[in-house]
C-alpha cells in the first residue's frame, strides 16, 4: 500500500510540476486512475452480457432442479464457468475504488512527504524549527506546509539549513480555494471565513449527486435491466409468490454500489477538501464511463438480441402461414373429391 501511495504521489508531482496548481494535478490524477479502470469496466459488461445471452440455460436448470438450490447454484456456475463469464465481476470496480482510498488520503494529508518529496527527518526538524511538536506533522503535515508558505523566517532557516528547497514547496490553493480545509456545515466555521468555505459546501452537493446518478446509470444500462424489471413486475402481480433470493454475488455487488456513496459523503466532512475533489472528478468520470461502455458495447448487443429476436418471430410467423395454406389448399381438394 505504501508502494502505492509513493508512486501516485510521484505522478502528483509530475502533475504538479506541468500545470503549477495543486486543484489541477489532483483533477489530472483522478482521470488517469479511472481512465485505468475502464477496461474493467469493459470486463464486468461483457460479462454480463455474456450472462444474460445464458438465460434460456439458466431457465433451464431452475426448471430441472426446482427445489434444489445448491444444486440450481453449482449447475449455473459450470455454466457460467465454461462461458467465461465471472459471477462476482460487478464487485471489482467497486472495490478498487475503495482501494484507492488511502493511498489518496495520504497523499493529500501528507503533502510534504509524498509530493514534496521531503524525507521524514527533515520534516522533523522543520518542525522543531517552526516551534511544532514533530509527532503532530508525522501523519499530517499541511500544517507545516502552510508554515512555510505563510513564514519567510521558518522557510528561510530551513533552506538554509538544508531541509528542504525553494523548489519542493507546493501552492495548495486551487483557484483561490484552500484545498487543506475541511469542509463544514457548522454555521460559526462558515462565518469566520465565508468565501472559503461555502464554495467548499459544493464539494459534498457534487459528490452526492454524482453518486445517486451514477448508481442510476449502472442499474438502468445493465444489459439485463429490462428482465430483471419485468421479474420484479411480475412478482408484484404474484403476491403470493414473492420475488426470487438474490445470489451471494448479486447481494455483494449492491452492497459495494450503495456502501461507496454513504462512505464517500462522509468523508468529505473528516477530509481535506482535496480528496472531496477526487470524488467529485471521479464520480463525473465514472458517469462519463458508463455511457461510453453502454454506447460502445451494451446498446449493440440489446440491438442485434432484438434483431434476432424478430428474425425469429418473422420466421415463426411465416411459418404459420405456410401451414394454414397447405390446410385451406388440402380442405379445397377434399371438397373437390367430394363433388
Amino acid at each position: 500500500m505504501n508502494f502505492i501511495a509513493e508512486a501516485l504521489a510521484l505522478l502528483t508531482r509530475v502533475l504538479y510540476d506541468f500545470f503549477g496548481n495543486y486543484g489541477l494535478s489532483i483533477i489530472a490524477l483522478t482521470v488517469i486512475i479511472r481512465s485505468a479502470l475502464v477496461p474493467l469496466n469493459i470486463m464486468s459488461q461483457k460479462s454480463m452480457i455474456k450472462t444474460q445471452a445464458l438465460s434460456s440455460k439458466q431457465n433451464e436448470i431452475m426448471r430441472k432442479y426446482p427445489n434444489d438450490k445448491q444444486k440450481q447454484n453449482e449447475e449455473l456456475q459450470k455454466v457460467m464457468q465454461e462461458n467465461g463469464t465471472m459471477g462476482c465481476t460487478g464487485c471489482i470496480l467497486p472495490f478498487l475504488q475503495i482501494f484507492f482510498i488511502w493511498p489518496i488520503y495520504r497523499i493529500v494529508s501528507q503533502p510534504l512527504l509524498f509530493i514534496a518529496q521531503v524525507s521524514k527527518e527533515n520534516i522533523a526538524n522543520i518542525a522543531k524549527i517552526a516551534n511544532m511538536d514533530p509527532s503532530v506533522v508525522e501523519h499530517n503535515d499541511i500544517q507545516l506546509l502552510n508554515v512555510l508558505n505563510n513564514n519567510g523566517e521558518v522557510l528561510n532557516e530551513a533552506i538554509s539549513e538544508g531541509y528542504i528547497k525553494a523548489s519542493q514547496l507546493i501552492d495548495l490553493d486551487f483557484f483561490g480555494i484552500d484545498l487543506t480545509l475541511i469542509p463544514s456545515i457548522n454555521p460559526i466555521t462558515i462565518m469566520e471565513r465565508p468565501e472559503q468555505y461555502l464554495p467548499l459546501l459544493l464539494i459534498p452537493i457534487i459528490v452526492v449527486i454524482t453518486s445517486i446518478l451514477s448508481n442510476r446509470l449502472i442499474e438502468i444500462l445493465r444489459p439485463d435491466y429490462k428482465q430483471k424489471k419485468e421479474a420484479k413486475e411480475r412478482a408484484k402481480r404474484n403476491k403470493g409468490a414473492g420475488t426470487e433470493p438474490q445470489n451471494q454475488a448479486e447481494l455483494m455487488s449492491q452492497m459495494m454500489i450503495w456502501m461507496m456513496p454513504i462512505m464517500m459523503v462522509v468523508t468529505t466532512f473528516m477530509l481535506p477538501a482535496a480528496l472531496g475533489l477526487y470524488w467529485v472528478v471521479g464520480g463525473i468520470m465514472g458517469i462519463v464511463s458508463q455511457l461510453l461502455v453502454y454506447f460502445m458495447f451494451t446498446k449493440p448487443f440489446e440491438n442485434k438480441k432484438r434483431e434476432l429476436e424478430e428474425a425469429k418471430k418473422h420466421a415463426f410467423d411465416k411459418k404459420d402461414d405456410s401451414k394454414e395454406d397447405k390446410d385451406s389448399k388440402k380442405n379445397k381438394g377434399g371438397k373437390k373429391s367430394k363433388k
